[in-house]
């Protein structure tokens, strides 16, 4: 069984990411969902919606929660549902993140895990004159 992916974001954020990842993969390969929290939110409400697409998302296998920043609104609703061993939130979303979750839809709920923080951190370089190639 593979796990499903939600993303809790910022307005568009989450939806703008999704969007990019498809186009570079061709697709997405995984049931996904996006909740996009605005500014001034009730986070009771955002909560329940939460809650609602996991239980659309988890058909045996977890799911994937990938929220943009922590400690921001879309993080604390996230982290609500820490207690629940089959839901795993990994914060600090970033495109290439995405791209690695996306690119392994078989793998389980941890190693998913793995697999976001690896390419979430792996994807970030500095791009400093002394390492450019020109």
């Amino acid at each position: 069984m593979t796990a499903g992916l939600l993303l809790i974001t910022h307005d568009t954020v989450g939806v703008s990411l999704v969007e990019t990842a498809s186009t570079i993969l061709g697709m997405c390969p995984m049931a996904l969902e996006i909740i996009s929290v605005s500014p001034g939110c009730d986070p009771e409400d955002a909560l329940e919606k939460t809650r609602a697409a996991v239980r659309r998302l988890d058909t045996g296998g977890g799911v994937l929660v990938l929220t943009d920043m922590y400690g921001s609104t879309p993080s604390n609703v996230a982290n609500y549902l820490c207690g629940d061993a089959t839901i795993k939130v990994v914060a600090g979303l970033n495109l290439p993140m995405l791209v690695r979750v996306l690119n392994y839809p078989a793998l389980s709920l941890d190693e998913l895990v793995y697999k976001a923080v690896s390419g979430g951190k792996d994807g970030i370089f500095a791009c400093l004159p002394d390492r450019c190639d020109t």
